[in-house]
């Protein structure tokens, strides 16, 4: 453990710091958060459809081999 000590600071100045440090924050614009949305929104619907025809290829499949598997 390093013996640097830390400055205590009253509540009144953590708050004052905060805001402080929320005015530098660059924030998105309504446009690019929108954007963003619809992007994450557009690849949660085709990974759903990619992952629900996988997975009924491969149901088919092993139902397939279940049946030749039980034929013999």
């Amino acid at each position: 453990m390093s013996n640097i000590e830390k400055k205590k600071t009253s509540p009144a100045q953590f708050v004052r710091q905060v805001r402080q440090e929320l005015q530098k924050v660059t924030w998105p614009q309504r446009r690019d958060t929108f954007i963003s949305s619809a992007i994450v929104i557009l690849l949660i619907f085709l990974f759903s459809i990619f992952f629900l025809l996988t997975d009924q290829m491969w149901s088919f499949l092993i139902q397939k081999i279940i049946q030749i598997g039980s034929g013999l």
